[in-house]
């Protein structure tokens, strides 16, 4: 299977900042555990991985614009990286092992690229615009579920926005009461990719950041599945509001979910 260079570079720079994650983490039991010193530690590795991912790619790409998230926007020419060294940060603080790399491509604002990691399982997802979507160079696809009945969904609390919580917990009633069961790991970017495999049938969250889903979104589309923002349309980068899914899973979830919706939750 042959890839595109900029996603080697992508598959090379995530590598590069799971290692400095794997390192560290055997060190999380060890910590200071007063709140200041595990949030010092977790920001230290955070910079760490960024740094590591920056490097690899500044080394290809001089001019590539970047946005990431601990250091901010870079300026540069139409490409950009959107960038998430640590996406589960709480999970790893805790010693949880479920956390993962983020990096995705935009040009002139369409996602072309997009890796996510995840260095404990040693599971890299990748899609390039038009190309599919692939786990460890196997393809993979979203499910073909033709309702919610038996599905599984993934989602997880806004907890940056305490202004969403009842709309998202009436949400969350309604679909509990139609699947088989909502999943709660607490990296967004590995459950977009594990719609993506068919490990979930779906997926909605509240108040992402753009880093945490832009590199997912990608490959949820290219194996075969919607992603929107709340009422279907395509503003989820703008109020980081969005479901996943297989097509009609998809408009199942987003069915469901359209009596919670209210002015402001901005879709």
């Amino acid at each position: 299977m042959h890839k595109h260079p900029m996603i080697n570079i992508a598959v090379r720079a995530a590598r590069s900042a799971g290692s400095i994650l794997l390192r560290n983490f055997d060190r999380v039991d060890t910590l200071n555990v007063t709140s200041k010193g595990l949030n010092d530690f977790v920001s230290e590795v955070d910079r760490s991985a960024e740094q590591a991912i920056i490097q690899v790619l500044k080394k290809s790409y001089p001019d590539h614009a970047i946005l990431a998230e601990e250091s901010g926007a870079h300026p540069g020419n139409d490409y950009q990286w959107v960038i998430d060294p640590l996406d589960g940060t709480t999970n790893y603080l805790h010693g949880s092992p479920h956390f993962s790399v983020s990096i995705a491509l935009r040009y002139r604002g369409e996602l072309e690229h997009g890796v996510v990691y995840d260095p404990l399982r040693e599971e890299m997802f990748t899609a390039s615009k038009g190309s599919g979507a692939y786990l460890n160079d196997h393809r993979i696809r979203v499910t073909a579920r033709p309702d919610l009945r038996g599905a599984l969904l993934g989602t997880g609390f806004p907890f940056r926005d305490q202004r969403y919580m009842d709309a998202y917990l009436g949400m969350f009633k309604d679909l509990s009461k139609e699947t088989a069961g909502i999943r709660r790991p607490g990296s967004a970017a590995l459950d977009f990719v594990y719609v993506a495999a068919g490990r979930l049938d779906g997926f909605w969250e509240l108040g992402l950041a753009e880093w945490d889903f832009a590199a997912g979104a990608l490959i949820v589309r290219e194996a075969g599945g919607t992603v929107t923002d709340l009422a279907g349309g395509n503003r989820h980068f703008e109020s980081g509001n969005t479901i996943a899914g297989g097509l009609k899973t998809h408009a199942a979830i987003t069915k469901a979910i359209r009596p919670h919706l209210n002015e402001k939750l901005k879709f």
